[in-house]
């Protein structure tokens, strides 16, 4: 509780230096008096969620963010065990792959528009490049660090290469699946916003740069807020289901220096210290 009140005092204390710089018009370096105040942003965010755009734009996003995301999420996963399983797959994929993951997926926009044929498939494309490439080469990494033991072993219990697949592969490499999943999505958040902005009609990116066109300067901060809490949401649930399908690995929580964890010292004080030497022992417990 007391984490969860510091985190509140922090972020009420990051609103109130807002409010205050803007509400007084401070031009130092920044010009904050350009800036709407924290009351202005309310007042236009309550105004948004009363009207049914708002609601139209968050589904609109959601849907693309989702598809594109579940999309990359198992074609990655599967490319990136398949690369780093065989030989004749990396040499196939592998320099196609390199050449085509440095090139931002916000890039791919005029080539969106003229494979597709609608600009709902063109985004959807976009979200989904931009997630593809952190899973699949998290995934490969992943795969290819894993223990030489692990899979011996179930060759040696007689199990195929279907067993070993399913027993030691994915099992293993799942921390490392889900280390690129968690950076896929906030890529993937990124990359439909900018596509909504340029090529979309509905969504949180194209409301967001429509108040931007008109100056409404108080609807692009109600747009970024919305971004930030949405993609903090989905992030949050793909690390949850990260921590679900993975709690048999040990956990470990942050403990300041100098200071032993709770569980430890009940530990040390139910194990009894023994004598150290052959004269601490009493003569009648000496064998």
């Amino acid at each position: 509780m007391a984490r969860y009140a510091l985190r509140a005092v922090s972020l009420a204390a990051a609103l109130g230096l807002w409010q205050l710089l803007t509400s007084l018009n401070v031009d130092l370096w920044l010009r904050f008096s350009q800036f709407p105040t924290v009351a202005d942003v309310a007042r236009a965010f309550a105004d948004r969620l009363s009207g049914p755009d708002y609601w139209t734009d968050l589904s609109d996003s959601l849907t693309r963010i989702v598809t594109g995301f579940l999309l990359a999420a198992v074609l990655g996963v599967a490319t990136g065990v398949l690369v780093a399983r065989s030989r004749l797959a990396e040499d196939l994929l592998g320099p196609l792959v390199e050449v085509v993951r440095p090139i931002p997926a916000i890039a791919l926009v005029p080539v969106a528009i003229l494979l597709f044929p609608s600009n709902e498939q063109g985004i959807v494309f976009i979200t989904f490049t931009a997630a593809f490439f952190p899973v699949l080469v998290s995934t490969r990494h992943a795969v290819r660090a894993l223990t030489p033991v692990w899979e011996e072993a179930v060759r040696t219990m007689g199990g195929g290469r279907w067993r070993i697949l399913a027993s030691v592969v994915l099992p293993g490499a799942l921390p490392g699946i889900f280390g690129g999943l968690s950076v896929g999505i906030g890529v993937s958040w990124i990359c439909v916003i900018s596509a909504e902005m340029i090529s979309g009609q509905y969504g949180v990116g194209y409301r967001t740069w429509q108040d931007y066109t008109v100056v409404n300067y108080a609807g692009v901060l109600v747009g970024m807020v919305t971004i930030g809490v949405l993609g903090w949401l989905t992030s949050t649930a793909v690390e949850l289901l990260g921590r679900r399908l993975t709690r048999w690995l040990p956990r470990t929580s942050y403990v300041p220096a100098g200071r032993t964890p709770r569980r430890a010292r009940g530990a040390e004080a139910a194990v009894p210290v023994g004598p150290k030497t052959k004269e601490d022992v009493p003569h009648d417990q000496l064998v």
